[in-house]
């Protein structure tokens, strides 16, 4: 039979348009629907949107820090508008750039909702239908509200970068790296910020030794923090919003942000129709080589929930070219990612937590805590933390944990050396570079548990 296209991507974020871009240098004839803006979510409304918050709303403190040094910093006042105009001029360069990257390598774009209507055929909301021999679905996550009384009034990460202004009191609601970098940011740029979260701790899944120093420097830095708590209903009042919560306090806001979690954005995509199936949180099945249920059509990147960070996305692509097109049938590698969290403080982690490295094998642990020289003149408390996870027996590193200033820039380095195999006397053996931070993590000599 023949085919419109021997390749139809459903999706223009990340994952999604790598694929399509390199299957057509490759000589298919590819095309992609993208519904909204090129770039998905980590252009457009995460990633790189956020990142450029997280750079703004450390200046206040980096003023400050100035001082310590015999700056004389003079008036401050931030420009939300000045600031929101800049970001969107970066976020149009950027999507540009990704149209560009599929345009110049003939892919066929349709700025429309396609959805699946059979194994080989795609429908488009702007009207008509098309064939493929092989269909890639790559349309990432979208956030969770949960259902309650005055739910209509919150808003999501999708929003804070079409704020018009600034909120001045700020309620985020969720303990996820979501949650804690946004309420990082506005606690940053001067806003009043209060967290809840209805668990014992933020940052569940990350080592326990972390999640309570990131929460306690989070606290010193002005985020009232309340674990513990959630909310029962929020209702409009004159100038903002009441919310009520579970231990009977009420928060009286501008804005309420809800950061809890993501769910894959597959709903309405007619995967039925090809008899893909789904999992419990609406993500698409697929097997190692992200071949679904129907063997003509794939999924990668966060609409599967395997892993859902960019590159990982983007590596999940790349499989699929070699697979589908390139006869080199290739499975991702989803082992000993390392990845950061712009946390205030930030963090760098690869590998296995200190507790599930224990719940494996017998492990020894070493730690260092310590204020780092900036903050010396300064005159700041915070504190960094580098922490190592070692097999006892083969003295292999299972782990690294970095929170502080630059933490993802090192987290990088060190998980080339941890993907290898490195060993502690690896890191030993390692001369340190002073002075600089990073050298805590080749001088760490004794075990403290």
């Amino acid at each position: 039979m023949k085919y419109d296209f021997d390749l139809f991507v459903i999706g223009g974020g990340s994952g999604g348009v790598r694929a399509g871009r390199v299957a057509a240098q490759g000589g298919a004839k590819v095309a992609l629907a993208e519904e909204y803006r090129m770039g998905g979510t980590c252009v457009i409304r995460g990633c790189v949107p956020k990142k450029l918050m997280v750079y703004a709303s450390g200046f206040s403190e980096m003023m400050n820090d100035a001082e310590g040094f015999g700056w004389t910093i003079g008036k401050r006042d931030f420009d939300w508008g000045r600031f929101i105009a800049k970001q969107d001029a970066e976020l149009d360069r950027l999507e540009g750039l990704y149209r560009k990257g599929l345009s110049g390598n003939d892919v066929t774009i349709f700025d429309t909702r396609a959805t699946i209507k059979d194994g080989h055929t795609v429908e488009l909301a702007s009207g008509g239908a098309v064939t493929a021999k092989t269909i890639l679905v790559a349309t990432g996550g979208r956030p969770f509200v949960p259902d309650f009384k005055g739910a209509e009034y919150v808003k999501t990460s999708d929003d804070m970068f079409l704020l018009k202004s600034q909120p001045k009191r700020v309620l985020i609601v969720g303990g996820g790296y979501i949650a804690c970098e946004f309420a990082g940011i506005f606690n940053g740029l001067g806003s009043k910020v209060t967290q809840f979260y209805r668990g014992a701790q933020i940052l569940r899944g990350f080592d326990d030794e972390v999640r309570g120093h990131v929460a306690e420097e989070m606290i010193n830095k002005g985020v009232d923090l309340h674990v513990g708590t959630n909310v029962t209903y929020i209702e409009k009042t004159g100038d903002g919003l009441r919310v009520h919560c579970t231990n009977g306090s009420i928060t009286d806001v501008d804005m309420v942000m809800y950061a809890t979690g993501r769910v894959p954005n597959t709903a309405g995509l007619g995967l039925e129709n090809a008899g893909i199936e789904t999992g419990r949180n609406g993500e698409i099945k697929v097997d190692q080589y992200s071949r679904t249920g129907c063997d003509s059509i794939y999924a990668v990147g966060d609409v599967t929930d395997r892993m859902a960070l960019t590159p990982v996305a983007i590596r999940e692509g790349m499989a699929f070219v070699e697979t589908v097109f390139n006869n080199n049938p290739t499975s991702p590698d989803h082992e000993l990612i390392a990845t950061a969290v712009f946390t205030q403080p930030e963090i760098g982690t690869v590998g296995l937590s200190e507790e599930a490295a224990r719940d494996q094998t017998g492990i020894e642990v070493y730690v260092a805590a310590f204020r780092p020289m900036a903050n010396v003149l300064a005159g700041r408390d915070e504190r960094m933390l580098m922490k190592l996870i070692v097999e006892k027996s083969t003295q292999k590193v299972l782990g690294c944990h970095i929170v502080g200033p630059a933490a993802g820039e090192m987290i990088q380095l060190a998980g080339v050396a941890i993907k290898m195999g490195a060993t502690k006397q690896d890191f030993d053996r390692t001369v340190a570079v002073h002075p600089t931070a990073a050298e805590e993590l080749v001088t760490m000599k004794e075990p403290v548990r």
